[in-house]
């Protein structure tokens, strides 16, 4: 019997990228299935007005409710929720009171890779969404008991993922993140599979970070793609104007080191080679000289302070996590990359790209990735991977806020005014504005570059308003607009949503901030309208 992912309300939502001028798009590492989620059908589960199912305490209410929609979860009034369903994590909007849940599906204590749902209790305690992904019709299939298929080792999982990185880009250099390797139920052409998930992480022979799926029965390749989180920004670069920001003394050594942001903000230097992070930049008096390190220093901290003021969130994973950033990486580099702990810049050839670390909505963009990662942690690839790469332009875009370009202080540093994508107009840049329009094959990673410019179009239009595909938006403003797309990125988007679960959670999202009918929501649903996103 075939299985599938059924959308609640969503897709599917990954790691980000920034854009690829001048270089060789990211590539598509991919086995069978030619797709990573497939067989996903949409089902709406939102504005409940009944309060859940009373309980001993908020768990409890969680897991009545999943109780009481079992038939929308497709399961049998056999399965037990609570052997089906565990709870990740809970957290309350401060600004609301609501109540949200990251919840897993599991199948005999293994969870199902994608399927992940979020619930959502407002503070008079009635359930306003469901949304995520489940796998339907499946237990009665599995063997019993399932980890008797498991038959090779996560150590030898990850073996096998290096030795199918190594035939194809030769001989791999130390792993920048020590691999592991997580057992999952992974679908394989609507079939479970065991399977373990691990990563390749090297900067030799290249900078690669590939995500494996590997066959716990086998060991062979399921499903495998390159997730590195590339930047390449636009612009003109360091322009030369004065900056003060914090550092750190050591002795009679001067440090670019920021010890008054969470566990500290760091930069260091490659000195034009590969190696990471690098040399701490330091300076015998404070006044610096190294402009790469300024501006990545700089915008790092800035990037700190908006996420703090704006969101009240202390770092990337709301947990002080350290910053930190490297320059110079190697020599004319044309590219920058967020590798899953830090942020590195290369200096450009002056031509294509002038020092990669002077844009401000670069940096954010790139540090955008990082928040991704520990909320929504949508999937690089496809329709997620696309939505992954705008909320980075949303934000990071938004943290600048001086204009509707990306990346223009960086691009092409000889033509003035080029930029490398328009929120305002993405078609300038080669970019879909409308869903109707979108790129259906495979390179880079199924689009995740390209399409980012629906979602894109959608947030300028909530912000700004417009008239646009005979559709006319009222704008609300900049500020309410980003405070809503960050709030259904931490709160309501899950690994797998596609555009139509981003249309949804954007509207739930300000139906949570302004409320029903209010004028945001009003805007969000005339905006997703206007670019063809239903």
């Amino acid at each position: 019997m075939k299985k599938s992912l059924v959308s609640l309300l969503s897709g599917i939502v990954a790691l980000g990228s920034f854009a690829s001028v001048g270089i060789a798009a990211e590539s598509t590492e991919r086995s069978q299935p030619a797709e990573l989620f497939t067989g996903s059908s949409p089902i709406s589960i939102t504005g409940q007005s009944s309060k859940a199912p009373a309980g001993d305490g908020s768990e409890d209410q969680v897991y009545n409710y999943l109780e009481s929609v079992k038939g929308n979860l497709h399961l049998s009034s056999k399965d037990n929720i609570r052997g089906r369903f565990q709870i990740k994590e809970q957290q309350t909007n401060s600004k609301t009171g609501s109540q949200h849940y990251r919840i897993s599906q599991y199948i005999n204590g293994i969870p199902v890779y994608g399927a992940d749902q979020t619930i959502h209790i407002d503070k008079s305690g009635n359930v306003t969404s469901l949304l995520g992904t489940v796998v339907e019709d499946v237990y009665q299939s599995i063997p019993q008991p399932l980890i008797q298929l498991k038959t090779i080792s996560g150590a030898e999982a990850v073996s096998a993922a290096e030795t199918d990185a190594a035939q194809q880009y030769g001989p791999l250099g130390e792993a920048q993140v020590a691999p592991q390797a997580d057992l999952y139920y992974f679908i394989v052409a609507g079939e479970p599979k065991l399977a373990y998930k691990t990563e390749v992480n090297v900067l030799e022979p290249e900078p690669l970070r590939i995500r494996y799926f590997i066959s716990a029965e086998d060991g062979s390749v399921l499903f495998k793609y390159n997730i590195l989180e590339n930047l390449t920004g636009t612009g003109t670069g360091v322009n030369g104007d004065t900056k003060t920001f914090e550092t750190r003394l050591s002795g009679s050594t001067y440090q670019l080191y920021d010890n008054t942001r969470g566990k500290g903000i760091v930069t260091y230097t490659a000195k034009n080679r590969t190696s990471l992070p690098g040399t701490l930049l330091t300076s015998s008096k404070n006044v610096w000289s190294d402009r790469a390190g300024v501006d990545a220093h700089t915008y790092a901290e800035r990037t700190y302070d908006y996420y703090l003021q704006h969101f009240g969130r202390n770092s990337l994973d709301n947990k002080g996590l350290q910053i930190r950033s490297t320059v110079h990486y190697y020599t004319s580099y044309n590219n920058a990359f967020w590798n899953g702990s830090q942020i590195v810049f290369g200096d450009g050839d002056g031509t294509v790209f002038t020092l990669l670390s002077g844009d401000l909505d670069v940096v954010g963009h790139e540090l955008t990735h990082g928040v991704t990662e520990n909320t929504a942690n949508l999937e690089y690839y496809g329709e997620p991977g696309a939505l992954n790469e705008s909320f980075s332009d949303i934000i990071g875009n938004s943290i600048e806020g001086d204009n509707w370009l990306v990346g223009d202080d960086v691009y092409t540093p000889g033509v003035p005014g080029d930029a490398l994508r328009s929120l305002a107009n993405p078609t300038l840049y080669g970019q879909p504005d409308k869903y109707s329009d979108r790129y259906t094959g495979s390179d880079d990673n199924g689009g995740v570059h390209t399409n980012s410019g629906i979602n894109n179009k959608a947030f300028y239009l909530v912000a700004q308003g417009g008239t646009f595909n005979g559709v006319t938006v009222a704008g609300i403003g900049r500020e309410d607009a980003v405070q809503i797309y960050y709030n259904a990125l931490v709160y309501y988007l899950t690994t797998s949503s596609d555009f139509s679960a981003a249309r949804t959670a954007v509207i739930q999202s300000a139906t949570e901030l302004f409320g029903a009918g209010s004028a945001q929501v009003t805007a969000v649903t005339q905006a997703y309208n206007a670019v063809g996103v239903y």
